[in-house]
């Protein structure tokens, strides 16, 4: 990545990502209070911990240009909470692309002035990359929240079916016997 683009985007990491989970904790509208935003601690507000953490983690891994592999447990971190949530896939994963408007938005004048489009870019182009491992975790977490959805399911099913006497459990010998002849 360009250089006088690092530097800026060093020097407004902070506002960025203030804003950042500012918009993300938004989708919450339950939150009249700012509980979320204003409570610090990670055991009275493990939501806004894991929030604030993530974001901070994700955004110096873009701002260094490293691999995601660095910021995947960040990432997982948030939207696991994101996808255990009543929340629509896209509603889930906008936060990701929100940061695109954030960072213009944050860089404003900084753009035309230094002439950092290509990076800017580039920048962009690697959010749209961290969208696309995001929903691949997202994927994932909602298939096992569904799995044990049914595994639940088949428990108390077999659990009532057992309290009802409407099944019975068949003796090992005897389903052995049956298949052998």
């Amino acid at each position: 990545m360009d250089i006088k683009f690092n530097e800026i985007l060093k020097e407004k990491k902070s506002d960025i990502s203030k804003r950042w989970l500012e918009v993300i904790l938004a989708s919450y509208p339950n939150d009249k209070s700012g509980f979320l935003m204003n409570q610090q601690d990670r055991f009275a507000n493990p939501i806004g911990y894991t929030f604030s953490t993530g974001i901070d983690g994700i955004l110096e891994v873009l701002v260094k240009g490293e691999d995601f592999s660095e910021s995947i447990s960040f990432l997982e971190d948030i939207i696991k909470v994101r996808a255990i949530q009543d929340f629509s896939p896209a509603k889930a994963m906008a936060f990701i692309f929100q940061l695109k408007t954030i960072v213009r938005e944050a860089l404003g004048k900084d753009i035309g002035q230094s002439q950092i489009n290509l990076a800017l870019l580039e920048f962009e182009s690697k959010i749209d990359d961290l969208a696309l491992t995001a929903f691949d975790i997202y994927v994932k977490c909602r298939e096992q929240i569904y799995e044990l959805r049914t595994d639940e399911l088949k428990r108390m099913t077999f659990t009532l079916l057992k309290k009802a006497n409407l099944m019975s459990e068949i003796p090992v010998q005897e389903f052995e016997h049956k298949d052998q002849k």
